[in-house]
């Protein structure tokens, strides 16, 4: 069994391996993208196939929408190369649960694949040619918090930027001189208050070309003034680590030949598969220009900003990092490579445990659409001990950019304001 032939109409064999297929007509949705396309993501690694594209698929499984995506790669174009364009931009999502067994989904949402960058002419072309398009609502980000710097040296490239910012911008520009369309800018990357770092990028470049007279001033009001072009906060969870060899190895038993590891010449580790966990959080502010994809129809909730900010302090200040953190720190002193595995060492069991429960939530942030006690209950009772996540505390340890001061700095400013002890 390979990807590939899905198409070909081999579903009888999959089905009875336990892989849920496609339930709609793939020629037909990506004939409607290509025309009318309302959606593109940049950054095409695993955490964009295990979740926005997979929320996609439901919804066209579902039948009340009828486009898919389009993801764009600026920073590693080998992904499209080896995990996209061999498989026409078919991937498998394995979902790991709690109970041990796994969920086996061919993700078809995705419709083109392209690189985003000039110098592949054809597909920049293309991005072009989208996002010319008034039909286009929105383009979404996954390129982690690094993806938003800008330098000085770019700035001054003019309008020939080589970071995935500049490139937006440049391809901003490109819909600003087609008609002044209206347009959504949405991060999707596990950082705080993300939409105004997309738009600190986006401005920044766009201030620098009318100072030195590339552009009209018009433009920068367009990206800058928020009536046409906005960038709504969002808060996202999963967990979606490297690809495993023991899902390979079980994938391999059903018969699916498409379980190769992909690691590219910059470290990307990926596959044609993606192993995720099965818990997933993706709320949004409702603020958008041009409209959306029904997003809501696949669990996505849409909020306003305050309560974005809210549900994003109770994770990060609460409920799920100063756990992770905690067990990284001493998971790395006493040698454990799993979070599973601590999970059943009752002493770290029950300090992130006192943790959460005795010390964090007498000041948590209550958001309203995510109950604080539900969602710290599937931190402790199903994520962490999940044996089938591979995720381990080193990585935990060396995968974010702040640590101790926000993740328990906030508790101890909460204690402080309410007069506890």
């Amino acid at each position: 069994m390979r990807l590939t032939d899905i198409k070909n109409g081999a579903s009888q064999e999959w089905q009875a391996a336990g892989y849920e297929l496609p339930k709609f007509d793939i020629d037909t949705v990506r004939e409607k993208t290509y025309r009318e396309p309302t959606w593109v993501h940049f950054g095409a690694g695993n955490i964009f196939r295990a979740f926005p594209a997979a929320i996609l698929q439901d919804i066209l499984d579902s039948g009340k929408y009828d486009r898919g995506v389009i993801v764009a790669e600026g920073f590693d174009y080998k992904i499209i190369d080896k995990a996209y364009t061999p498989y026409d931009n078919l991937s498998l999502l394995v979902l790991l649960q709690s109970d041990g067994s796994i969920r086996k989904k061919v993700i078809a949402s995705v419709t083109e694949s392209l690189k985003a960058d000039p110098e592949f002419e054809n597909d920049w072309a293309r991005l072009v040619e989208i996002m010319k398009n008034p039909s286009l609502q929105m383009i979404s980000f996954t390129i982690t918090e690094k993806g938003y710097s800008v330098s000085e040296k770019d700035l001054k490239n003019g309008l020939n930027p080589t970071l995935i910012m500049g490139k937006v911008t440049a391809l901003l520009l490109e819909r600003f001189q087609t008609g002044a369309y209206p347009l959504t800018v949405q991060s999707m990357d596990n950082c705080s208050h993300n939409g105004d770092k997309v738009k600190q990028a986006v401005v920044s470049y766009a201030k620098e070309w009318v100072a030195q007279g590339l552009v009209p001033a018009e433009f920068l009001a367009y990206v800058q003034n928020g009536e046409k072009v906005t960038y709504p906060w969002s808060m996202i969870d999963k967990i979606t680590p490297r690809p495993d060899e023991k899902v390979q190895n079980m994938l391999k038993k059903d018969g699916f030949e498409d379980t190769e590891t992909i690691i590219t010449e910059r470290h990307t580790y990926t596959a044609p598969f993606v192993n995720a966990e099965e818990t997933e959080y993706l709320v949004i502010e409702d603020h958008y220009a041009n409209g959306h994809p029904p997003l809501e129809l696949g669990g996505v909730i849409y909020t306003d900003q305050q309560t974005v900010d809210k549900v994003e302090k109770m994770k990060v200040c609460t409920c799920l990092n100063p756990l992770h953190t905690a067990m990284s720190i001493f998971g790395c002193l006493l040698g454990y490579e799993l979070i599973s595995e601590e999970m059943k060492d009752e002493d770290l069991r029950g300090l992130i445990t006192k943790i959460g429960y005795t010390e964090a939530m007498p000041v948590v942030v209550d958001p309203g659409v995510l109950k604080p006690e539900e969602f710290i209950g599937a931190v402790l009772e199903r994520r962490l001990p999940n044996p089938f996540m591979p995720d381990a505390p080193q990585r935990i340890a060396t995968d974010t950019s702040q640590k101790l001061s926000i993740r328990f700095g906030e508790t101890i400013k909460g204690y402080i304001e309410r007069g506890l002890n």
